[in-house]
Formats: C-alpha cells, structure tokens, sequence
C-alpha cells in the first residue's frame, strides 16, 4: 500500500511541485550558484533548476503514458524560426569576424544556442503545464507567492536605502547569497533581479498582466478576494521605487490600452455609479474623497520620481538633434548600440551575421556622436575592459544576426501567438476571460518591452505567452510504443 502510494506521489505530484517551484523562483533572475558560466553571463535564472528537472520527468511520464504532452500549432512558426537561426549561424561562421577580447565566434554561437533553448524550455513547459483552469490557478498562485517573496525583499531594500534600521553592507550580503549582484549605489529597489530595469520589466510581462486581468475582470485564483487588489497596489509602488522609465511608460500604457480594449463596461458601471451619486451628502463626499486621493497619488508620484535627473531630463527638449536628446537623457549608449547593430543589418539584410555574433562587429559600427559624448562607450573602448557588447533592443539584434528573413519569422510567431490569445473570444468563462485580458497584457508589454532589451534567456517574453497558448487549445503528443 505504501509502495503504491509512494509511486502515485512521484508520478502524480512531482511534476506539479517542480512547475510550483518554478513560478516559485522566477523573481531570482541572476542565481550566483551556475557552474561553468563566466563572470559576463548576467541572465542566470534561478528556476532554471526546477525546470531541468521537469522537462526530463515529463517525458518519461509521457513515454509512460502517464500524461500527455500538448503540440501548439505556435510550434511550427517557432520551428521554423529555429530551424532558421540555427541555419544562418552556421552560415556566420563562414564571415569568421576577428575575435574580441577573448571570444571567438564558435564560442559566442554555442553560447547563443543555448540561451534561446533556455527560453525554448520555459515555453514549452508553459504550453504542457497548462490546460485548464486548475492549471491555470496552480501556476498564478505560485507565481504570486514568489510576487510576495520579491515584494518583501525590495521592501527590505527600501528599509534599508531610506532608514538607518538596517546596515547596508550587512544586506548586501544578504543579497550576495543568492545574486551575482550587490545592493544598487545609487537607492533603486531591484527585488531579486539584477537591476531595477529588469525587476521593472518582471512586473510589467509576468506578474501585473495577471494582477491587472483578475481586479478588471473580479476572478480570484484564491479565496482572498483583497490578495489582488493589494498586490496590484504594492507592485505599482515597487515598480515606481525601481526609478525605471521604460518599467513604468510600458506598464502605464499597457494598462490603458488593456482597459481600453476589454474595460469599457466596466468604464460605463463607474461613470454610472460616479454621475448617480449627488443626491446625498454622504454619496458625495465620498467622491470627493476619491478624487482628492487619485489626485494625490499622482502628485505623489510625480514629486517622487522627479528626485531622480533621469525622469527630470525627459522633458527637456533643449537639444539641437535627437542624438543629444539620448544623451541628455543618459540614453546616449543605448541609442549608440542600437544603431551599430542596424548597420550590421545594412550590411547583411538577408541573412544577419549569426545568432550571438552583433558584438563583432559593433565597435566599427559606433556612431561619430557617440565616441566623443558618450562615457559609457569611452570605458568600453578601453582595451582593459572585457564586456562584450549588445544591442539591447531585441528586434534590432534579430534583424542583425538573423536578418530580415529571421526578423519577419519572429514577427509570425509573435502574431500567431495573439492569434491564439484571441481565439479564447469564442469562450465565455470567467476565468477565461481572466487568461484572455493577462495575456493581451503581457503580449503588448512584452512587445514594448523587447524595445528596450535582447536576451532571449529571460523568462518574461516567454512564460505568459506560453500559459496562454496551453489553455486555447492543444493536440496531445502521441505517446510511443513501450516497444519501440
């Protein structure tokens, strides 16, 4: 009895805990426990674990018959995508670029290969974890429990950033156990990720498009009918503490679009509610009171970040090109980066240069502006320093490595996955209306937010969508023949 207990336990509940882990540990995005990875190697997913543990136990489960696994239609524009990637990288090795600093294009190649895998295998387990609507509540609630661990460490950070209860240098080592990253200098809350841009965009791709769907549409995962709302309160305010602007304009106007697009009902109730509410004193003062507190939280936020030069710089339009407007706005970098990896582009329209190798060829590609105005770019230009440069921006990268070809097959994917999204229309559920709006979210903010990065490690531009793409419809894998 016991011995058939135990194995129903393994087989049954093994893979659920490994998926629960997983959404466990999204918010550790820069694990310092990785072996065989170089000091350059930032994206360093602590969930990565439970998942290679996972996948493996899924496919003997599958072998065994004992689950089935879902084939998406997505899969087969992302084949080809990948199919296609791996085509022109060993194509790249023919233009074999002078090695920098120490990296050789076979090496950058390998490296690149397996960091799209690593994004690969968090789709994929997305699309096999989720089915249904319980499996849609298993993988939120776990990933609101990890939402509630990042909260209360970017709330240790806070303490420790703007009071004198905790010392500082004993809270970086605290974060040191676990990321490859001390405390921020300069009092930006980074949670558990690496830096306040990449926690920003955590929020803003995985855990508000969630937060936001389930207060637009009243579904709860848990029984705790305030979880949401206050969650969605605290990751607005973690978000504003992170000082990040692209984090805070992506969420802000993801929001509104989203709200625009399935909250106009819910709109027309308030405006009803508001406008029939001046008959009693009571009625109306408790509207002023709504107001005033709306109003104040939006000066509230304003005064806030304006503290920092990097939001005040925005509206100063006091530049005579928009290269000097980037660099009046400390984007100047970034903006350098992107436009040597377009003429990368230029050069190679069709076919790029290979998954992994724009950093070849970048430092010949700078701007003019950039190498007189730009700090950022001087340091990298020191012989000494041995960063390996990147476009960050995600389209700009995939135009460069893999061309136009790669580009327009990326873009097919992205839109089948929204095509998939949208398909649940045809189903009236709460719940799924709950899923549509998350994803709807998080596929315009990750659309934004690939703007502003390129690494196709991260998990955000890859759980959501896949959760999604689970629950509007799949085909099970047949299952081999233990004979074969």
């Amino acid at each position: 009895m016991k011995n058939s207990m135990r194995f129903a336990f393994n087989t049954a509940d093994l893979s659920r805990i490994l998926w629960g882990a997983t959404m466990l540990t999204i918010p550790v995005t820069s694990f310092r426990w990785f072996p065989f990875l170089g000091e350059g190697t930032l994206v360093r997913p602590l969930a990565m674990y439970p998942l290679a543990l996972l996948i493996p136990l899924l496919l003997i489960q599958w072998r065994r018959r004992k689950v089935k696994l879902g084939w998406a239609n997505a899969l087969i524009p992302l084949g080809a995508l990948i199919l296609f990637i791996v085509a022109v990288t060993c194509l790249g090795a023919l233009i074999d670029p002078v090695p920098l600093r120490g990296q050789i294009y076979s090496g950058r190649a390998i490296r690149a290969l397996i960091t799209i895998s690593i994004g690969l295998a968090f789709f994929i387990s997305a699309i096999w974890m989720n089915k249904n609507e319980d499996d849609l509540r298993f993988t939120v609630r776990w990933l609101f429990a990890g939402l509630c661990l990042d909260i209360a460490w970017s709330g240790l950070q806070a303490v420790t950033y703007y009071t004198e209860l905790l010392d500082r240098e004993m809270v970086a080592h605290w974060q040191l156990a676990f990321s490859v990253r001390e405390l921020i200098r300069t009092n930006r809350i980074s949670g558990m990720a690496y830096e306040p841009a990449w926690l920003a965009g955590q929020f803003a791709t995985i855990f508000i498009p969630f937060l936001f769907a389930s207060v637009l549409t009243n579904f709860r995962v848990t029984r705790l009918k305030w979880l949401e709302p206050v969650l969605l309160v605290l990751s607005m305010l973690t978000l504003l503490a992170t000082y990040s602007r692209g984090g805070l304009l992506i969420t802000l106007a993801v929001m509104g679009l989203t709200f625009l697009f399935f909250g106009r009902s819910v709109l027309r109730a308030i405006w009803n509610w508001f406008m029939n509410g001046f008959n009693k004193l009571l009625d109306i003062l408790v509207r002023v009171v709504l107001i005033g507190a709306i109003a104040g939280s939006l000066t509230g936020s304003l005064v806030f970040l304006n503290q920092k030069d990097i939001f005040r710089r925005i509206l100063d339009f006091n530049a005579a090109s928009l290269s000097e407007y980037m660099v009046n706005i400390e984007a100047g970098a970034r903006g350098a980066y992107m436009t040597s990896a377009f003429a990368e582009f230029e050069d190679h329209p069709l076919t790029g240069v290979g998954l992994g190798a724009s950093g070849f060829y970048m430092y010949q590609n700078l701007p003019d502006w950039s190498l007189t105005t730009v700090p950022e770019i001087a340091k990298q230009l020191d012989p000494s320093n041995r960063l390996y440069p990147n476009p960050k921006n995600l389209y700009i990268r995939l135009l460069a490595e893999t061309g136009l070809i790669g580009f327009i097959l990326f873009l097919a994917f992205q839109f089948h996955i929204l095509g998939d999204m949208l398909g649940l229309l045809r189903r009236k559920e709460t719940w799924v209306r709950f899923a549509l709006v998350a994803g709807v979210f998080a596929w315009l903010a990750i659309t934004f937010y690939n703007f502003t990065q390129d690494s196709l490690t991260t998990p955000n531009i890859w759980l959501v969508p896949g959760v999604l793409v689970g629950l509007s419809g799949w085909n099970a894998v047949p299952t081999l023949d233990k004979e074969t």
